[in-house]
């Protein structure tokens, strides 16, 4: 287990993020529960990687954002990881989420985090509001990847987030310090 990843779950009120956490991490929803509001809760859980190796990931489960709240700065510059969870019987946490992707990428500070986005409350097919094909294609234009879940059934949470620890430990490929290659060992410049 290398470091642990701080993974912040954003979106609208009453979306589903603390729902998904509890469900996810302890198999502990109760279908139909009433919403409560966060204001903030920290849950670490370990989430097995698609190499096989087991890592910590810290979730910073934020309190849902309602109209003319501003999601707060300082989660843009910690965050290893963005879980943008909206529901697909609303199209206004749709919006909010589209939202807060341009307010993550205006604002890492050319930090590489990896983010996923979550459609929640798949049984709630009857009262969809959010074309499945339209939200797949703002994720592949965003170049995000993007999961209809429902958090009564625990299977559909688990790929997103396997998918979610792998791409932020896995192993770096090349240096973020590329060393350069040429032949002159003296260091100076070859300019003339």
């Amino acid at each position: 287990m290398g470091k642990s990843c701080k993974v912040v779950v954003c979106g609208q009120a009453a979306v589903g993020k603390t729902a998904v956490l509890e469900q996810l991490l302890y198999a502990n929803h109760v279908a139909g529960s009433e919403p409560m509001e966060t204001l903030e809760d920290i849950y670490i859980g370990s989430i097995e990687t698609d190499r096989g190796t087991r890592e910590q990931v810290r979730f910073y489960d934020t309190r849902g954002l309602r109209d003319g709240m501003e999601f707060p700065r300082h989660y843009y510059t910690f965050a290893d990881g963005f879980v943008l969870i909206y529901s697909i019987d609303s199209k206004e946490s749709f919006k909010r989420m589209e939202l807060l992707k341009k307010d993550i990428d205006r604002h890492r500070d050319k930090k590489e985090v990896t983010i996923i986005v979550l459609g929640n409350k798949l049984d709630k097919q009857d009262e969809r509001r959010i074309d499945p094909n339209v939200a797949q294609n703002w994720a592949k234009n965003e170049k995000v990847r993007l999961w209809e879940v429902s958090v009564a059934d625990r299977h559909t949470l688990i790929e997103p987030f396997v998918y979610l620890a792998s791409k932020m430990t896995q192993p770096q490929s090349k240096s973020t310090f590329p060393l350069s290659r040429n032949k002159n060992k003296g260091g100076g410049s070859t300019d003339s």
